[in-house]
């Protein structure tokens, strides 16, 4: 039974407490407010029925273990262990939240916090330590065979990341990403996911933020740490977008009649909206969104497929100038374009910030560079306000900006928000993380039911405290805070999570005092 919005009709039992509560709080500000005057009340903000929420975490993130029971190693335990340097505090994800043997105790979070489904990862490397389907680790098909029985046991779905960023380091020595074979050995892991978790899995997603560890991880300081921008950063996209392709071509072939799941892609959208009204500024923005978001969502949801055709020509005629025989950004054949294109039952969409895009004057160098092939110069407004513990700026509006352009672009696909969320200093009283659930799930409802986007479900990250990459545990995404100093890794609730329960079972934001 879908909440109404009207506070005077009937909802369940649990909404109608936080209805009631609504309209005492209303008949205050009626007697009491502006002067005594009467004012419109405004209706609740309330969600489909049939809309579900979620919460994510990753694999290397909080799993610790990270060489426990025949796992092999990944880029991120040898990158955290050769250049501890480039690591807050030399921190690693070796224990990380120790959510490894303590799966069982964030299950029962899950069921305190009443989410519809549960998003976490798989170790590729706990599956198959040196990335070859030859040799698999039979401890770690147990282990997350004990994680999916635990959570359909407490009626929470799996949805399961196959990638997000932890490439078996043996298949790094290869060349990783770079490498074409990496993707034909991608299909094999994917074909042992599916053999043996697909009937317990409600929605698989391929790769998490393929942006994020193609630019940063290829192209910047983060795992594998190339710094090879404007090159292997191509390269990676390139394999990536080839191995999501083929694993779910593969799907079709061979697993899809036998299983009732759905294969999807999470890219990461941060808004890009023009620092000025001049034609140069909007051009930049829009050249922002197609060197980011566009990279990875064109080729799989436009109706022609292939790469952005802005990112197409500035990158070709950018490495002719830079004397090239050929560009840097690999061609798809017409096979591989069609194989790639409308390869995704639906997209994961992660939206954390807005920035402004400007246009970006850059002398042509014989040096590659991703931000000079884009061309574009990124700030943010001073006005906008700091939430979290970054100083990232909270530009609600541009979630409801980027989801009207994907709307736009790629005929309104079906969306799940499979990453949203807020760092925060340490504590359990954390107001401003509810604050911006409630900001980014007000333009998140209308985008639905005003703009009519196909958004179904949304994720907040994180369950708990996690590995933040490079940043380790100084940046705090969690719904419950986890002191990683303490033996047992001891789980609190942070305000957030009674906020978040309140919204799960009602599909309606609670009325909250501080």
């Amino acid at each position: 039974m879908q909440c109404r919005r009207d506070v005077n009709q009937s909802c369940p039992s649990r909404q109608r407490v936080e209805m009631n509560r609504c309209r005492i709080l209303v008949i205050l500000l009626v007697a009491f407010g502006a002067g005594g005057a009467y004012h419109v009340i405004d209706e609740r903000v309330c969600f489909p029925e049939t809309f579900r929420f979620g919460v994510a975490t990753s694999a290397y993130q909080v799993e610790g273990a990270w060489n426990v029971s025949g796992k092999g190693e990944s880029i991120w335990d040898r990158y955290t262990h050769d250049r501890p340097a480039r690591f807050h505090n030399h921190q690693t994800g070796d224990v990380a939240a120790d959510s490894y043997h303590l799966f069982k105790e964030d299950v029962k979070l899950m069921v305190k916090l009443g989410v519809n489904f549960y998003r976490f990862s798989i170790s590729w490397s706990r599956i198959l330590p040196n990335g070859f389907s030859n040799q698999i680790n039979e401890d770690g098909i147990r282990y997350y065979h004990e994680l999916l029985d635990e959570l359909i046991r407490n009626n929470i779905q799996p949805m399961v990341t196959m990638y997000h960023w932890d490439l078996p380091q043996y298949l790094q020595d290869l060349g990783g990403w770079t490498n074409p074979i990496v993707a034909d050995y991608f299909v094999d892991y994917a074909r042992v996911l599916f053999q043996n978790f697909g009937t317990k899995v409600h929605a698989w997603i391929t790769f998490n933020e393929p942006f994020s560890f193609c630019e940063r991880g290829y192209g910047g300081l983060d795992a594998p740490g190339a710094q090879s921008s404007g090159f292997e950063d191509y390269l990676c996209g390139h394999n990536v977008l080839l191995a999501h392709g083929m694993v779910y071509r593969m799907y079709q072939k061979e697993f899809e009649a036998k299983l009732s799941t759905s294969v999807g892609i999470a890219i990461e959208f941060s808004w890009y909206e023009a620092a000025s009204q001049s034609s140069d500024d909007k051009s930049a923005a829009e050249r922002a969104r197609d060197f980011s978001f566009g990279w990875f969502a064109h080729p799989i949801f436009s109706k022609t497929g292939d790469y952005p055709p802005m990112m197409r020509k500035r990158i070709d005629t950018i490495s002719k100038l830079q004397g090239f025989s050929r560009s840097r950004l690999p061609h798809f054949t017409p096979e591989e374009i069609e194989m790639i294109r409308g390869s995704a039952d639906f997209l994961g969409l992660n939206h954390y910030d807005t920035n402004l895009a400007s246009k970006r004057t850059t002398k042509i160098t014989p040096e590659p560079s991703f931000e000079a092939d884009m061309g574009v110069l990124i700030s943010k407004k001073s006005a906008w306000p700091e939430f979290d513990s970054t100083g990232s700026k909270v530009v609600p509006w541009g979630f409801r900006h980027a989801l009207n352009w994907v709307k736009e672009a790629y005929d309104n696909p079906l969306v799940i928000i499979t990453e949203n969320g807020i760092s925060l200093e340490k504590g359990l009283l954390d107001k401003r993380r509810i604050e911006y659930i409630e900001q980014f799930l007000k333009v998140l409802q209308l985008a639905i039911t005003k703009d009519h986007c196909n958004v179904q479900g949304y994720t907040y990250w994180s369950l708990i405290d996690n590995f933040e990459w490079t940043s380790g545990f100084s940046k705090r995404y969690g719904l419950y805070q986890v002191d990683f100093d303490s033996p047992n890794k001891t789980r609190k609730p942070r305000m957030s999570s009674e906020y978040y329960a309140r919204l799960t079972r009602t599909k309606c934001l609670p009325y909250w005092e501080f």
